[in-house]
């Protein structure tokens, strides 16, 4: 199904680049953001402009990018928008809570617009390159409707059912261990600094033989070269990622015990101005928790 007409909602560091694969795959991409300047660029690499959601949802396909719950309900679950779209199917990839994940999957089918959870994994420049891990969940027959689109965006596609809050908690837990490993490595860091190892040569070490991979090699050379500039991914979406997580963990009685101790750490970095830096800056909680120069 190549040459698709596909409304695209959300231009973002993610969305942006998504966007940019459809066009180059060859779909019609008719695009829409609240802030103008996505959209200008975009057009000129020859997607169209779309005068707002009502306008994305006239398109066969609707895929969306937006940061969390409120803009997600606030822009995509109005029930007028749903029962006037000409949409068939709403291809939602933002990371959203387990709770507003089962309400848009009843609210699109309580309207007749298919819906279908696809998540990833991946930083702006890997979204750019088309190259992303999409997590997807939906009926089947939907997402064999929507696959030219997950395969112009991303390297592959991980299948996790036929109830899209199911590719939305796959991705909960994938992001909570991220927090994780980026908290891991800043202690160990601090524990290796302040005995006097360079952190750099800890994260070679570990790279190059317990760790290996786009995590510990990525993640842990910002957290020992403190580079947390440009922010790939903000802090305050760590936070949320975090929060969400515990808030899930809590509906099912999981217990996170490191998801406390990663919110409060979220929570200072935030607390200390970090707001606009990427999420490996929490790594500097643990710095000034050791008594280590900033």
């Amino acid at each position: 199904m190549s040459g698709m007409s596909v409304g695209f909602v959300g231009l973002g560091a993610m969305g942006r680049g998504m966007a940019g694969s459809l066009v180059r795959a060859g779909h019609r991409v008719r695009v829409w953001n609240r802030s103008p300047e996505p959209v200008r660029e975009l057009v000129a690499g020859g997607a169209t402009a779309a005068d707002g959601p009502a306008d994305v949802f006239a398109c066969d396909v609707v895929v969306s990018m937006l940061a969390n719950d409120d803009a997600v309900e606030g822009l995509l679950l109005d029930p007028e928008l749903l029962a006037a779209a000409r949409a068939s199917v709403h291809v939602n990839m933002a990371t959203i809570s387990v709770e507003l994940a089962e309400r848009a999957a009843a609210l699109h089918a309580e309207h007749g617009v298919g819906y279908v959870a696809a998540p990833v994994l991946g930083r702006p420049e890997v979204a750019a390159a088309g190259e992303l891990n999409i997590l997807v969940a939906g009926e089947a027959a939907l997402l064999e409707r929507v696959s030219p689109l997950l395969t112009a965006m991303g390297r592959r596609t991980w299948h996790f059912g036929d109830r899209p809050v199911l590719a939305n908690t796959a991705k909960i837990s994938a992001n909570f261990l991220l927090a994780c490993a980026i908290e891991s490595l800043a202690e160990a860091c601090s524990l290796a600094e302040a005995n006097g190892v360079r952190p750099t040569d800890l994260v070679e070490m570990l790279v190059g033989t317990l760790f290996p991979g786009p995590v510990y090699s990525g993640y842990g050379s910002m957290v020992a070269e403190r580079r947390y500039e440009p922010a790939g991914f903000r802090l305050p979406l760590g936070l949320k990622d975090v929060n969400l997580a515990l808030t899930a963990g809590a509906a099912a009685n999981v217990p996170l015990p490191f998801g406390s101790v990663l919110r409060d750490a979220f929570l200072d970095a935030l607390a200390h101005g970090d707001g606009d830096k990427d999420w490996a800056a929490v790594a500097a909680v643990s710095r000034r928790r050791a008594g280590l120069p900033a």
